[in-house]
């Protein structure tokens, strides 16, 4: 046995592997290296992207090839509603102002909700008796159709801005609420054990304990709460035309006017307000949690 084979067989290759462009030869092998993350993050960005063209080609197919010329005023095609609507300089003025008016009635409702739907939890956590007590009219709050309170709530508050948040208080309520009494609930027992046997008080198991372990599921229940408030103040400026009425006028005018190609560029707007307020919120849990919470 040779110098070259002993030198193959210590690194773990056979004289036989070497064998190819030169005799006796090793060849190292290569490791392929893992993706970066700019890479990966591309690859993710892939599936939506391949979804919204086929969008697109269902739409431009229904446009063209489902309704005639004369009707095709019903779904207009995207590049007729990006020139249309968005190239009109009077049109995009109209539907920025709209949706930053929307925008704010929509984060101060929930806002709202998260204050009040945190503490609601938090009471009804102190006692079982109290979440007998409190959880069915949460439940109650939740299957109340909000357009038959609409009315009501316009009679009460009038119909102006604290009205419109009010709607969108009771829209993202509930989802805050459940996921935050799931999330105080989850606490592992071991841990309150351990609270108990450092004499700590009924406060600081709730900040330093419960409220840290929800926080998930906070997160988790914002994330709902926020397309739904937007959902909300859509919803009450359809009834609620005092003050400045935002996006949801705007969209009822437009269809009473016959405008498509305006109509759908409010209603996508208003589609990418709530997938923005959804994106941002669980990029905040991101930050907050997903260091030590793997499902953030």
């Amino acid at each position: 046995m040779n110098a070259i084979s002993v030198r193959a067989q210590s690194q773990g290759h056979s004289p036989a592997q070497g064998r190819g462009r030169g005799r006796g030869r090793t060849w190292p092998r290569f490791r392929t290296r893992p993706g970066s993350p700019l890479g990966r993050r591309a690859w993710m960005a892939v599936p939506p992207v391949l979804v919204a063209g086929l969008i697109l080609a269902v739409w431009y197919s229904v446009s063209y090839l489902a309704l005639d010329a004369s009707r095709r005023f019903l779904m207009p095609p995207p590049h007729t509603v990006a020139t249309v609507a968005f190239g009109d300089a009077k049109v995009r003025a109209d539907i920025a102002t709209a949706l930053w008016r929307t925008a704010q009635v929509a984060f101060t409702g929930l806002a709202a909700a998260l204050v009040l739907g945190v503490l609601w939890a938090v009471v009804m956590n102190h006692a079982d008796w109290l979440e007998r007590s409190l959880f069915p009219y949460a439940v109650m709050l939740q299957c109340i159709p909000v357009l038959a309170l609409v009315p009501l709530i316009g009679f009460w508050f009038g119909f102006d801005f604290f009205a419109r948040v009010i709607v969108c208080v009771l829209i993202a309520l509930f989802p805050i609420v459940s996921n935050t009494m799931f999330g105080l609930r989850s606490v592992e027992q071991a841990q309150r054990e351990l609270f108990a046997l450092q004499r700590a008080s009924r406060w600081v198991v709730l900040t330093r304990l419960e409220l840290r372990a929800a926080l998930p599921a906070i997160f988790a229940g914002t994330r709902i709460s926020a397309g739904l408030a937007v959902v909300g103040a859509i919803v009450a400026d359809f009834f609620f035309r005092q003050g400045d009425p935002g996006i949801g006028a705007l969209i009822s005018r437009y269809q009473a006017r016959a405008q498509s190609p305006e109509l759908f560029a409010s209603v996508l707007v208003a589609s990418a307000l709530g997938a923005a307020v959804f994106v941002g919120f669980g990029w905040m849990s991101r930050r907050c949690v997903g260091r030590w919470y793997h499902g953030a």
